[in-house]
């Protein structure tokens, strides 16, 4: 395949060179094809050439300079701190692809740089100029994401080289078809993985782990039925950062696999913050990790990220493309299109089908669509309220627990939850709705918030807007963050009326825990609830009426306690699509799907939307599968 591309691109740059060589060198840059120029004109006019010949191979390409051209490292490092002068950067030079990438410290949305300023540098300098924003406070995991990546050198180069090879080698098989096997995921909440196959192909989306598991083997995805995976395995797709969908990934490096894993730009640093924790909490309880931190090095080094809707071969015959979820930040609803309109795949991962304080609700128009494989997490039962109920209601059980002089616990997951419950409370504090008190964050969702101001173009328009006429509402004068243990001493010490936001969501571990032990004695206090909590969790048994449990304490050992605090839980805020939700978003899916599969919810909801989907999508052929189900789909 490579050799027919690159004749393609040859001959094209023939017309634009006026028949002098204009390419030093045409090579793989994992799922796009890199082109060296040592022509400063062509350089210049790099962004009209490469839409021209993407247009022409349907490849994404890339126009970079020949070190011939390219002003002294120096000169560059100069020119840089002219331009930036002013604004708190860090420089990063990339010899390899002809790179100079600037990354600015700023508590704005937009990054104060003119566009004409970095064109200016380009054409000054021949390197390609890129602009990052940093976190405004520091974040450990964007530092190691970085050390991971860009520390490797050459190492990455070489990286980047093997995915193109996998990307663009020769095709064996001409007929197509399309079967997917559910490895993890189906009639269940949890362990998210499916294995699409075509005769050319083996894709996963998504590799996660259950949770609320109490069996190894319920744990992770059924790899084992599939012994060969490593060797075949072309490319995984991960659709957000939640451990449900990605938690399994650095097993599969561990044991060999040597490819490329395609996610969204946020989705990358919150997936490594999620491992590297996790591995922490392991340490710290003394039992065995499946994976190191080396794997989920790995895992980032091999890594290529997508932002939404551009178009990326990821196999000889399979392209992707990545939309909106509006579930969490970063978080992508994959469509697959198989082998020039033979087949297209829609799965939604986890998606939201409603407009939130903080994103855009999901997608709904896709080219086209033949399967629709999507989430069922709340199809059972209709969530009662609306969302404007379910804020309301949340003001009122705050006001009531503050002014009988209780304190709020509300366990948050660190991505996704903690920072819509923040809007939501910084929203209710402006409207007078309830009493200012302290709002203390502590826990994951710390580094997990710092790493949401890095990309507020994820984030909703509005929010943007309403972001450049106020600043970064994350970073509000209401938020206390809890950054040491003698920090959270201070706080557990107070019996003042407080709101405290705590990882984890569903009370398997992290700092929630410590507030719970000293909380869940006093009536006056509350512990509310906000996102699901999957079946066998201790979110989920003292949500269902258990009152006498047994929590781990600081020394590693169980404690029983008797819950006497009111629990309660609004289940308007989840990040998953709602019964009715799930219902409007089959009716405004297009184009109409052929096939709809239901997975991502106990059997109960899984059931309660199927023959609704007959109802909804007349004419299509609706599946529940279990896992280790097959469905050859064309």
């Amino acid at each position: 395949m490579f050799s027919s591309i690159r004749d393609e691109i040859l001959s094209y740059l023939a017309t634009v060179g006026q028949g002098q060589r204009v390419a030093t060198k045409i090579d793989y840059e994992g799922p796009r094809i890199a082109i060296y120029t040592d022509r400063p004109d062509v350089f210049a006019d790099r962004n009209r050439i490469a839409r021209e010949l993407v247009s022409m191979i349907k490849k994404r390409v890339v126009i970079r300079p020949d070190p011939s051209i390219r002003a002294p490292k120096e000169e560059a490092e100069a020119a840089v701190a002219e331009a930036f002068a002013g604004h708190q950067y860090s420089l990063r030079i990339d010899e390899e692809l002809g790179e100079v990438i600037v990354t600015i410290k700023t508590k704005d949305v937009v990054v104060p740089i003119d566009e004409a300023v970095v064109a200016e540098l380009e054409n000054r300098l021949r390197w390609v100029v890129t602009v990052r924003r940093a976190p405004p406070m520091t974040s450990t995991t964007v530092e190691k994401v970085s050390r991971y990546i860009y520390g490797a050198g050459p190492e990455r180069i070489e990286i980047l080289r093997s995915i193109g090879e996998r990307v663009f080698r020769d095709r064996l098989f001409q007929d197509s078809e399309v079967v997917i096997t559910f490895l993890g995921g189906a009639m269940q909440v949890g362990r998210s993985c499916l294995l699409v196959k075509t005769k050319e192909s083996t894709v996963l989306l998504d590799a996660g782990i259950n949770a609320g598991a109490t069996r190894i083997h319920d744990v992770f995805p059924r790899f084992d039925s599939y012994p060969d995976l490593i060797e075949e395995l072309d490319a995984v797709v991960v659709t957000h950062s939640h451990m449900d969908h990605h938690g399994a990934l650095p097993l599969l490096f561990k044991y060999g696999y040597r490819g490329p894993v395609y996610m969204t730009e946020p989705t990358l640093p919150l997936m490594i913050m999620e491992h590297l924790d996790y591995l922490n909490l392991i340490g710290k309880e003394g039992e065995f990790a499946p994976y190191s931190e080396h794997d989920v090095r790995t895992v980032a080094q091999y890594t290529v990220t997508l932002r939404y809707g551009v178009v990326t071969n990821i196999t000889p015959d399979m392209r992707l493309t990545f939309y909106n979820a509006g579930h969490i930040i970063g978080s992508a609803i994959a469509h697959l299109h198989v082998d020039d309109g033979f087949h297209n795949v829609v799965y939604t991962g986890d998606f939201k089908y409603e407009e939130t304080e903080m994103l855009s609700p999901a997608v709904t128009k896709f080219p086209r669509v033949e399967t629709l494989i999507l989430e069922s997490t709340y199809g059972a039962t209709p969530v009662p309220y609306t969302r404007e109920e379910s804020v309301r209601m949340l003001g009122e059980r705050i006001s009531q627990t503050v002014s009988e002089g209780g304190q709020v616990l509300i366990p948050v997951p660190a991505v996704g939850r903690a920072q819509e419950i923040m809007l939501v409370i910084r929203r209710l504090f402006e409207q007078k709705v309830i009493p200012e008190v302290p709002v203390f964050l502590d826990g994951l969702l710390i580094e997990s918030t710092a790493i949401h101001m890095m990309f507020p173009e994820y984030m909703s328009g509005k929010l943007q807007a309403e972001m450049e006429q106020v600043g970064n509402v994350f970073l509000s004068d209401y938020f206390t963050l809890v950054r040491s243990p003698q920090q959270r001493e201070e706080v557990l010490q107070s019996t003042e009326p407080a709101i405290i936001l705590a990882t984890s969501g569903m009370m398997e571990g992290g700092p929630v825990l410590a507030y719970f032990r000293r909380l869940c004695g006093d009536e006056r206090n509350l512990l509310q609830f906000v996102s699901y909590q999957v079946e066998g969790t201790l979110g989920r048994k003292i949500l269902k009426g258990m009152r006498e449990v047994q929590v781990m304490n600081e020394e590693g050992k169980f404690e029983a306690l008797t819950v006497r605090m009111r629990v309660d839980k609004v289940d308007g805020f989840s990040g998953h699509s709602s019964r009715q939700q799930l219902i409007n978003y089959l009716k405004r899916v297009s184009t109409r799907p052929k096939n709809v599969v239901f997975i991502h919810g106990e059997p109960e909801a899984i059931q309660a939307m199927y023959p609704v989907a007959r109802k909804v999508v007349p004419g299509a052929s609706v599946y529940a599968p279990n896992n280790l189900d097959s469905l050859r789909l064309a």
